[in-house]
């Protein structure tokens, strides 16, 4: 399939512009420099690029056919999934979130590391019915069913399906767009549901107008406001740079150790989330509903107009097992939490292009940079820590988030971990999901594994000097202070953890997917490691 290649970076100002926001960036996709001063930067159309800021989109089962013979950087997800076979546990659960914290800004220096070099997001997932989305196929989406449960190794008739991720983005950084950070010291979220606009069985992606406004890969988006109401449009359409900037004043704002009560359930408008702060008694929400500006692209791939469907967007299953899972993507979940990691490098030098031009690495351990390290920002572009580098990067697996720099109880280098409760479910969330599991999609990100055969795919990933990674981070599970449940946490040793599932282990065998191909012809690869274990070994408390 033939796809539009551009990758200009959304243009707010040349104020914007010269903070970091560099036109040719590779994040966001929007107006160019030469067109910035003809009309208003809030009015102008813009998007997130999931042909590469893919910090943000969901993972591809093929970026070759997805995106097209090109470079392209995957991204990392260790994931934990919940399984439950209560009616709801699929589109209705809490969570219990505390928000990690950073360790003091100053000095930067080798051994140092901060949560936006760790993870740019982490996220709550579930999967969506969306009818414009892959496959393509099917007319209608039974909301909250499992009648939507389809093996595509059976057949391709699966309800079209998107994926939704509640994303939390920590502090600290280049801000957004295009950088990772809301705020010098505060955390902020936003509701993003990602579709992909391909039918598989003819192998026909979306037509030439939509490709060149929204991608292939498209992504309603809106930060949670304490009204409920985005800030501009969420579609991928018609959203703009204002979709894209935080607000203080509109949008919840969190500090790093706030404890949040997460609750996500369908409701006659859409999907519903709701986040609780517990700290500071503040409470921010956001409905994926056309009521709010949420709306499909439409599918037409003979068309030569790109339009928006306004649309309510509902959960897919009743459930959450290894059937309801979303046919495109790498991964095989549904309910499930995900680090987004990988992406960051250090970099000595960065153009005014947004591209490294000097030395990878950490700092002591500089090296020539290796071509992955895009969608860079210089010290100057931080909101608080000023340090120069790249959020594009992954497939050296050489970055910070590669090195033994997780969280381990040394918090004057080291950010505390990130702890969340498994899911609660039922009318008054107090049924717990009786299984888990674990997965990472090393396999369809590592460029030494064979997919196929399963050939040079390994738990610690394959530097580009052809070397395992110093460090891959690992759940582990630590008791509540107050001793009412338990909760999980992400990194290295941490003290107080009860036990980490043998570390890297945890993340079990090769596990090989089924996926629709053309003519509606099944064809599998080999994408993640999975781990199922036959009961969920740490139960949410009062």
């Amino acid at each position: 399939m033939k796809l539009l290649r551009s990758r200009l970076l959304i243009v707010a100002s040349i104020a914007t512009i010269i903070s970091g926001l560099l036109v040719g960036g590779t994040f966001f996709k929007g107006a160019s420099a030469a067109n910035a001063s003809s009309a208003p930067a809030a009015t102008k159309h813009a998007r997130i690029n999931c042909e590469l800021n893919t910090s943000f989109c969901s993972e591809v089962f093929d970026s070759y056919k997805v995106f097209g013979n090109y470079k392209y950087v995957g991204h990392d997800e260790p994931s934990t999934l919940f399984y439950s076979n209560q009616p709801g546990s699929g589109n209705q659960m809490q969570y219990e979130l505390r928000l990690p914290s950073d360790p003091a800004p100053t000095p930067v220096s080798r051994g140092k590391s901060f949560n936006f070099q760790l993870h740019p997001a982490f996220w709550f997932g579930m999967a969506m019915c969306d009818t414009q989305s892959y496959p393509e196929l099917l007319s209608n989406c039974t909301p909250d069913s499992d009648k939507n449960i389809v093996d595509p190794a059976i057949s391709p008739n699966h309800p079209g399906t998107a994926f939704m991720e509640m994303q939390f983005y920590p502090p600290g950084w280049a801000p957004w767009p295009a950088g990772n950070s809301c705020a010098a010291t505060q955390w902020c979220a936003a509701l993003n549901i990602d579709s992909l606009g391909l039918n598989p069985v003819t192998g026909k992606a979306n037509n030439t107008a939509c490709l060149s406004t929204v991608g292939e890969e498209t992504v309603n988006f809106a930060f949670i406001t304490l009204s409920g109401v985005p800030h501009a449009p969420a579609n991928p359409v018609d959203a703009t740079i204002s979709t894209f900037t935080p607000n203080p004043k509109t949008d919840l704002f969190m500090n790093s150790g706030d404890e949040i009560i997460t609750t996500m359930h369908d409701t006659s408008s859409g999907l519903q989330i709701v986040l609780n702060d517990l700290t500071s008694g503040q409470t921010g929400s956001m409905t994926a509903s056309a009521a709010n500006t949420f709306g499909q692209v439409k599918y037409n791939p003979n068309g030569t107009t790109c339009k928006n469907i306004p649309y309510d967007f509902h959960p897919m299953y009743s459930t959450s097992s290894e059937k309801t899972r979303v046919p495109w993507t790498a991964h095989s979940y549904n309910i499930a939490f995900a680090d987004e990691t990988g992406h960051f490098d250090y970099c000595t030098n960065v153009n005014s292009s947004g591209a490294c031009v000097g030395n990878e690495g950490i700092p002591g351990d500089h090296e020539a940079t290796d071509g992955d390290d895009v969608g860079c920002f210089p010290a100057s572009a931080s909101t608080l820590v000023q340090v120069a580098g790249c959020l594009g990067t992954n497939t050296g697996f050489d970055g910070v988030p590669y090195q033994p720099l997780w969280p381990d109880g040394n918090t004057q280098l080291h950010p505390t971990p990130i702890q969340f409760s498994s899911p609660l479910t039922g009318y008054d969330y107090t049924t717990q999901y009786s299984r888990m599991a674990f997965e990472a999609d090393l396999p369809r990100i590592e460029g030494t594994c064979d997919r196929s055969t399963g050939v040079g795919c390994t738990l610690i990933p394959t530097t580009d000097d052809g070397i395992s990674a110093a460090f891959y981070p690992f759940f582990s599970t630590t008791n509540k202070t107050d001793g009412e449940g338990c909760l999980w946490q992400l990194g290295n040793h941490i003290p107080g953890s009860t036990n980490d599932f043998g570390q890297n282990n945890q993340y079990g065998q090769l596990l090989t997917l089924s996926y629709t191909g053309t003519g509606g012809h099944p064809f599998t690869f080999i994408e993640d490691f999975r781990q199922i274990l036959s009961r969920n070994p740490c139960q949410a408390g009062d």
